[in-house]
């Protein structure tokens, strides 16, 4: 009777003691949603430290895969066109993101374009906004602080990607895209708009 008390015993000291553990281990497992920031992060830095041996086109070489993979592009230029994106042939969607990924991937291979010891500051948990969440980060340089908050979606494939970026806290970046594209898109549709994308795009560039 004892050895069976004593075994049981041990079994739930044990089981106990691996709650405990996996229960630990969730809590310390970062959001998958702050990750994806620190990622895109992480590259957009390295492309900064080497921007003077990898020039535009290294950049945006570089930048390209982790943009893909940390932002949410179809869903962005689906809500930058607005309405009339329903209507349009897949083709002409597809012509359309295409060329919103290469504008997207163009200004931070442009504007990016040097290091002078800034750093990125990612804060560990993030607030809930409707079934989004907000990933709040800065760009600390040498002389000023500009925060970026990262609004994320999760994708059907369970993955979080970045839905749109509040500058400082306050202007929607998306929200500006919509109002910049709509006239070209009263006046002249997708090809217009797809057309003023990647002309943005070849300036970036210096084509």
């Amino acid at each position: 009777m004892r050895n069976n008390w004593l075994r049981a015993a041990s079994l739930g000291a044990m089981f106990l003691m691996t709650a405990i553990v996996v229960t630990a281990a969730k809590a310390d497992a970062p959001d998958p949603a702050v990750q994806q920031v620190q990622t895109f992060y992480d590259t957009l830095l390295d492309a900064m430290k080497h921007s003077k041996e990898l020039g535009i086109k290294g950049r945006f070489d570089k930048l390209k895969p982790v943009i893909e993979q940390t932002f949410d592009l179809p869903d962005m230029i689906r809500v930058a066109v607005g309405p009339s994106w329903a209507g349009m042939p897949a083709a002409q969607q597809q012509a359309l993101l295409a060329a919103f990924e290469r504008m997207t991937v163009a200004q931070y291979a442009n504007n990016f374009d040097g290091y002078s010891g800034e750093k990125f500051v990612v804060e560990p948990a993030t607030q809930p906004r409707g079934q989004d969440r907000v990933v709040l980060s800065k760009l600390v340089t040498g002389s000023q602080t500009v925060a970026f908050y990262y609004v994320m979606r999760q994708t059907t494939g369970g993955t979080w990607k970045i839905f749109t970026i509040l500058l400082n806290g306050t202007i929607n970046q998306l929200a500006v895209q919509r109002s910049e594209y709509a006239a070209t898109l009263t006046a002249g549709g997708g090809a217009a708009l797809e057309k003023k994308l990647n002309a943005l795009a070849d300036k970036l560039m210096g084509g």
